[in-house]
């Protein structure tokens, strides 16, 4: 639906079954994987880092803002540092039946031969612009929650102490 090859996501999933079987729809699972698994284990790992080094600095916990402005860092960065994934990851879910690439390695190829370094930075601006809002929002969430579920627990441990 993305190259808008389809108008509604039943269109896409029964021509794409039609075209290329069941295994159609999974088409660039692999290459998925290979994108979000190190995207995710970059995001969290800038994010804990710029946090902590934030909060040596502040000498104090962090405000909500604070987190999801560092969370658009780590989202934004990750998404610069992912983005040649991201291309062939793409480039391998779209391709349907031409098979024009036999896997990532023939599909890195094929770009770097045909177009050139550059083409693996493509879409970069959007990405790094959504990839940071989206980690704001995460971050800032995922922060404010840890701080309302620990609160929360401090008071149920405080009550128990209370009523013994």
């Amino acid at each position: 639906m993305q190259t808008g090859q389809f108008r509604t996501a039943p269109d896409a999933v029964r021509l794409i079954v039609a075209k290329e079987g069941f295994r159609g729809l999974f088409a660039g699972y692999g290459s998925f994987l290979l994108r979000d698994l190190p995207f995710d284990a970059i995001q969290f790992c800038i994010y804990e880092q710029l946090r902590i080094g934030y909060k040596l600095m502040a000498k104090r916990e962090l405000k909500d803002p604070e987190n999801a402005l560092i969370g658009a860092f780590a989202g934004a960065i990750t998404g610069a540092i992912t983005t040649p994934l991201d291309v062939l990851k793409t480039r391998l879910m779209i391709q349907g039946q031409t098979k024009q690439y036999s896997g990532i390695v023939s599909c890195a190829k094929t770009i770097l031969r045909e177009e050139g370094p550059g083409a693996f930075l493509k879409g970069i601006e959007p990405r790094v612009l959504w990839i940071g809002i989206g980690g704001s929002i995460f971050f800032g969430v995922l922060e404010k929650t840890k701080s309302v579920l620990a609160e929360r627990s401090s008071r149920k441990a405080a009550l128990a102490e209370k009523d013994e």
